[in-house]
């Protein structure tokens, strides 16, 4: 397995050399000078407990790893992850009512959060952990039979692609209890339990960096997690108004931030304390600092910055509305991008769809612009496509632009990838892919031509 990183080892350790730092291929033989191998070490090493004076300065603040943020609008981030939070997330799999006869599937990269924890959760419980290198959507319910699964983790997309393959007659045919994870939409989640049978989903809401996580214990779709009393007086996070043209949360006469109604999205923020601490990123000061909001309550206090929209409601389930990178500003409204790619997912020969903001010349805010894949047999149509969008969806959210692309690009972690998409906006000299238009006069999404591209900068075409 080691073989599929050589390359990438032997790439940068010059510079883990020079920093002092070790690597170790975990086998009997390292095909690399300067990376020893492991194996060899492991099968020697004394059955005896570590002894107490290797660890005796280790302390709840001590950092116990490094994990790196999914990227999916920049470069990742190596987040500080300390000995408590470890400990603290291994009670996840308790929460969620893993016990030590369970079995975890778990075909998610280890070096992102909920791989890493669902390994470590399994060893806190004495669970059994069944791992794949990669994820495979025509093994999964295989895998899941053959080893007797009864746990397993998702994130991001994967749980479309299980639902998105080709019905089979043995779907239930498993013995999966318990799903836990985080980024499975409304219409996903009613499919999979329609598809696969009752099994009991735990949504969560966390960031590898952040400082406050939920869970959705009580299994309301839709919801990311549920709130009381207690979960409000130990994270002390609030829902404040954010302003998506300046990018900031919007502040009253004294400088303050204002809280929003329940029921109604704001960016979530956290209040960073003692008990409470954010760690931020190895080495990165200027981007640690990015996360913290200053002066939101009351001045000289401190806030970890989400950077996400989420809503209350009066039940105290708290929904996932957008990323504040994601949403965008046209005709004076806000487009949750995430509430637009549900809508455009649900019709027929659509199978994926990633939405975003794209600036024009001359004009306020961003214009909705949707990456889509197609379903495998189904061709583009766009008076089909023109008649949904305008039943379901307000005429600011309507994308005006539409990109088709035989794959979208997704992170290691199952989440899609916007940056690239962002960069290259609508010109169609500048993209292979077929685009189209939205014309209103033809009730149409027509092909976007040179002509069409032209007269939008111009400002000669309503849009």
């Amino acid at each position: 397995l080691f073989q599929d990183l050589k390359d990438a080892i032997e790439d940068v350790l010059p510079t883990l050399n020079d920093e002092g730092i070790r690597v170790f291929y975990l086998s009997d033989d390292s095909p690399t000078e300067g990376v020893e191998a492991l194996l060899k070490r492991v099968k020697l090493s004394s059955a005896e407990s570590v002894p107490f004076s290797f660890r005796a300065n280790v302390t709840p603040k001590s950092v116990c790893l490094y994990i790196f943020t999914s990227g999916t609008t920049g470069l990742p981030k190596a987040a500080v992850i300390s000995q408590k939070k470890i400990i603290t997330a291994f009670h996840l799999f308790r929460l969620s009512g893993v016990h030590d006869k369970d079995v975890v599937y778990i075909p998610l990269p280890l070096y992102h959060g909920s791989g890493l924890l669902g390994l470590l959760g399994s060893i806190d419980m004495g669970a059994t952990c069944v791992l794949r290198s990669k994820f495979s959507v025509s093994h999964y319910w295989d895998d899941c039979r053959r080893y007797h699964v009864t746990v397993i983790q998702y994130v991001g997309e994967l749980m479309r692609y299980l639902c998105n393959a080709p019905k089979r007659d043995n779907d239930r045919d498993h013995r999966v209890r318990i799903a836990i994870g985080n980024g499975m939409r409304t219409e996903v989640w009613k499919e999979f339990l329609n598809r696969f049978g009752p099994i009991k989903i735990y949504e969560i809401y966390g960031a590898t960096e952040g400082t406050v996580g939920f869970i959705n214990y009580a299994g309301k779709v839709g919801a990311v997690g549920r709130t009381n009393f207690f979960i409000k007086k130990l994270f002390n996070y609030k829902f404040v108004q954010y302003d998506v043209d300046s990018d900031q949360p919007v502040r009253d006469e004294k400088g303050l931030c204002i809280t929003v109604p329940t029921g109604q999205a704001g960016l979530m923020v956290v209040k960073i304390s003692e008990t409470i601490p954010f760690e931020g990123y190895a080495g990165d000061y200027g981007n640690t600092e990015k996360k913290i909001l200053r002066n939101v309550l009351k001045k000289g206090d401190r806030y970890f910055n989400t950077g996400d929209l989420l809503k209350e409601d009066h039940e105290g389930f708290i929904y996932f509305h957008d990323r504040v990178g994601d949403t965008f500003r046209w005709k004076g409204e806000n487009v949750a991008t995430t509430e637009v790619e549900m809508t455009l997912v649900a019709l027929d020969i659509i199978e994926e769809a990633n939405v975003y903001g794209i600036p024009v010349p001359g004009h306020e805010g961003k214009i909705g612009m949707a990456a889509i894949r197609l379903k495998d047999g189904c061709s583009f149509d766009g008076k089909k496509l023109f008649i949904h969008t305008k039943d379901h969806l307000p005429n600011y959210a309507i994308p005006r632009f539409i990109r088709i692309q035989e794959k979208l690009e997704i992170t290691g972690t199952f989440k899609l990838c916007k940056s690239h998409l962002l960069r290259d906006g609508f010109n169609p000299a500048t993209i292979s892919d077929p685009l189209f238009f939205l014309d209103d006069s033809e009730k149409n999404y027509i092909p976007m031509t040179e002509e069409i591209y032209s007269s939008i900068l111009e400002k000669k075409r309503k849009l």
